[in-house]
């Protein structure tokens, strides 16, 4: 691998799945602690929640087959399931919980999180959820392909050439990440917005005012894990579902997107989610290839691999000394009643 490969694959990250998926598991979680102030570690359980709701209806129910509907309409089906599973975790969690504050509700929220992974991965559920091997990407996927207009072979130029399936699933990924920032900058223009950022500011000065602080939070809460669990059903289109891919790491990657980006701020989730993954390419790149030059002497590939790790992380101590705001951040947002 040379210089300019590492560059092209990291050019890539740019406009993958995975990049437009982050970006609006990002956004969600955006409108959770942006927004609101709520300091939520769950989201990767959302993810998982909109994940296997989506593959586990699309496998056992198969309206495509079983009740004759069109591709799209048991795709469509598929998300709504998705999305009623995210609502109904933000009810289970959010009810009990949403009266704490500050890193008590991080811990309740990082806990559930962890709590829908083990439950997923647990032999007894094999037969549902596929265990700890997780679910074949070939057993849901047939309904989005057969949706797809798309007829050639690849599509794209340069970084971004994709085969015909990829481009297909990015077009959907970007499509929803454009109408959730849209929504986002429409609501928090709106008096629910001014609300959910009051509430961020001083909830007690609003409850003041006669409003219902405990049902804002909780409508913030269902609305952002919804995007969690559109994400997850974006994460899992171009791969298998694995339960350890929703492990506590996600979670932080999606904080360090916000981070950098910017958070209680529009586009800061998509700048950040964009940064984040061309930068973890770049540098897991650039440390392969040096790696292969002999510069680490005795480390492994594997124990190389991890310093990419450390320098992104680097990155955002550096970040969140200098400008904690964020690239598009201000300063005026960072005031939390946590």
């Amino acid at each position: 691998m040379d210089f300019l490969s590492i560059l092209n694959t990291a050019a890539g990250e740019i406009l993958s799945p995975t990049t437009a998926a982050f970006a609006l598991a990002t956004i969600g979680l955006n409108i959770h602690f942006g927004y609101s102030g709520l300091l939520n570690f769950g989201q990767a359980g959302f993810m998982a929640i909109g994940a296997y709701a989506f593959a586990i209806f699309t496998m056992m129910v198969d309206p495509t087959a079983t009740l004759g509907w069109p591709s799209w309409l048991s795709f469509i089906a598929a998300i709504l399931v998705a999305i009623v599973a995210a609502v109904i975790f933000a009810l289970i969690l959010g009810i009990p919980t949403l009266r704490l504050r500050g890193d008590y509700l991080a811990i309740v929220t990082i806990a559930a999180a962890e709590i829908i992974r083990f439950t997923v991965r647990t032999q007894d559920l094999t037969a549902v959820t596929g265990g700890s091997q997780g679910l074949r990407g070939q057993d849901y996927k047939g309904d989005i392909d057969a949706m797809n207009p798309l007829t050639g072979t690849t599509y794209g130029f340069g970084p971004w050439t994709a085969t015909a399936y990829d481009t297909w699933v990015r077009i959907i990924a970007w499509s929803l990440v454009i109408v959730a920032l849209i929504l986002v900058w429409l609501l928090m223009r709106s008096p629910w917005g001014r609300v959910i950022k009051g509430i961020r500011e001083d909830e007690d000065a609003v409850r003041s005012l006669g409003k219902n602080v405990y049902g804002y939070k909780m409508q913030a809460l269902v609305l952002g894990g919804t995007m969690g669990a559109l994400a997850g059903v974006m994460f899992i289109l171009p791969r298998a579902v694995q339960p350890d891919n929703f492990a506590t790491t996600m979670t932080f990657y999606i904080w360090t997107a916000l981070l950098l980006g910017g958070a209680a701020t529009v586009l800061g989730p998509l700048l950040g989610s964009i940064l984040f993954w061309v930068l973890l390419s770049f540098t897991g790149g650039l440390i392969n290839l040096l790696h292969g030059l002999g510069i680490f002497g005795a480390m492994t590939g594997s124990q190389a691999g991890q310093l990419r790790f450390v320098l992104v992380g680097l990155a955002l101590m550096a970040l969140v000394v200098f400008r904690p705001q964020g690239i598009l951040g201000n300063k005026k947002e960072l005031s939390f009643n946590v």
